[in-house]
């Protein structure tokens, strides 16, 4: 049986941007705080860029074509956010050219959720 959302995801992963390429060369093999991510998640009707499934963290890497979507972006976000998700967006360009600004931005949304972790627990 095929699954739609799961052969997509797997298109994604191989089909990669070069920003998505870059910040998935920090966040894999828990080279950031030890945390394991995941590339090209199913997450309801969505597929994250990034996920880290145990804090309930998403990492989107954003292109030029969300300057047109900026309401999708919108409600996709407020969805994840109602399911328990915190969401964190960087513009491509910043990951290409400030990727360890990047970093800290990320490392400052987990050590939060390390601190709250009620905040990512599943049945929020």
């Amino acid at each position: 049986m095929r699954h739609p959302r799961r052969d997509n995801a797997r298109r994604l992963r191989r089909d990669q941007t070069d920003a998505e390429g870059k910040l998935w060369y920090l966040l894999r093999n828990r080279n950031l705080a030890g945390r394991k991510f995941k590339r090209q998640v199913p997450i309801g009707r969505f597929i994250a860029d990034f996920a880290c499934l145990e804090l309930k963290l998403i990492i989107e890497a954003d292109g030029g074509q969300h300057a047109d979507r900026e309401a999708y972006d919108e409600a996709r976000t407020a969805w994840l956010e109602t399911e328990g998700w915190q969401v964190q967006r960087f513009w491509n360009r910043e990951i290409l050219t400030n990727i360890d600004g990047v970093a800290e931005s990320i490392l400052e949304a987990i050590r939060y959720l390390e601190i709250n972790p009620s905040l990512s627990k599943p049945d929020q």
